[in-house]
């Protein structure tokens, strides 16, 4: 709606200062032309709204100007209480100050709205952890958090996955990101995009170079670079399986982010068939936590490395057992 629309460029400038037409028209999936036409309505509405035409120009407020806008509508109202994942404003030492912002939003909501938005404060939590992830290693997030947000550079010592060196970066950070309960820090390395797992940051250092990031590269952006690298790797092995059952409950849930699809059922069988995809061939090894329940149909170089792994087992039980000390 054209009200909406008008709000929400409003809203933009406030918080923005001089906005681009073009990413004005982007943010709100319309023409550069109808950006310019919604300016006008401002305008005649008595909004002190202004552009400018050329390289650095844009839609902007006349200085000074604010508004309170409180037009919140019923679903705006409770999509603004429905809390992120639990522990993402803990980790960053943000809980006291996010509490406070619900409770002067809650204020600011128009009075029908607000039982509805702290219904869904209570009906509604987005818990991000795995089922069954296993202890996760304390991370300390205070100095990628300050360079984060005072915009400077960091000098960390990491250890990559199976590596026990421990190597020394300079880094520009663009942010953090949680991702299933794992905070990564997003940032570039000699002017290419880096992903560093905040778990695996032995120290970090802020220097006081100012970050020097890409001209006009945001966070989201590096983040999708980053994140269809690691899911487009080449490694990747698709593993098909059968499972008891019995068992597929358990069985869907341990493996839930693996699956490539809902498994093959057709409500009958003894066995439902079900298909995953792996990184690594050492990874496969977990299929042994069924034991019986669950039989790997194909690639055959899963069955034998499952079948090596399973008669080493074997051979190690079968010797005689040494005495603790």
């Amino acid at each position: 709606m054209k009200s909406d629309r008008l709000l929400s460029i409003l809203l933009l400038l406030q918080t923005r200062g001089r906005v681009p037409a073009r990413e004005l028209a982007e943010r709100l999936e319309v023409s550069v032309r109808t950006v310019y036409r919604d300016v006008e309505s401002l305008s005649a509405a008595g909004v002190p709204v202004y552009a400018e035409r050329g390289r650095h120009g844009g839609i902007e407020l006349l200085a000074g100007f604010r508004t309170d806008v409180t037009g919140l509508t019923a679903d705006e109202s409770r999509a603004l209480f429905v809390l992120a994942a639990q522990g993402a404003h803990t980790a960053l030492g943000l809980d006291a100050a996010f509490g406070s912002a619900l409770r002067k939003v809650m204020a600011a909501l128009p009075a029908p709205h607000r039982p509805a938005a702290e219904t869904a404060s209570r009906r509604i939590l987005v818990d991000a952890t795995r089922w069954r992830g296993g202890p996760q290693p304390a991370v300390d997030l205070e100095v990628l958090r300050d360079a984060v947000f005072a915009d400077r550079r960091l000098r960390l010592r990491y250890r990559h996955s199976g590596e026990r060196q421990v190597r020394t970066y300079t880094v520009d950070p663009y942010g953090l990101v949680a991702k299933a309960g794992v905070w990564y820090l997003v940032a570039d390395r000699r002017a290419a995009p880096r992903l560093f797992r905040a778990d695996r940051v032995h120290s970090a250092r802020l220097l006081d170079d100012p970050v020097r990031r890409r001209r006009g590269v945001e966070l989201a952006d590096v983040w999708e670079v980053l994140r269809r690298q690691v899911e487009a790797r080449p490694e990747r092995l698709d593993v098909t399986v059968r499972v008891r059952r019995d068992r597929l409950d358990m069985f869907l849930r341990l493996t839930a982010p693996l699956l490539a699809g809902l498994p093959e059922d057709d409500g009958e069988s003894e066995w439902v068939t079900a298909r995953l995809t792996y990184g690594a061939l050492g990874e496969t090894r977990q299929l042994l936590a069924f034991a019986d329940q669950v039989e790997v149909l194909s690639p055959s170089q899963v069955r034998e490395e499952l079948a090596r792994t399973a008669a080493s087992v074997t051979g190690l039980y079968r010797r005689p057992g040494r005495a603790p000390g």
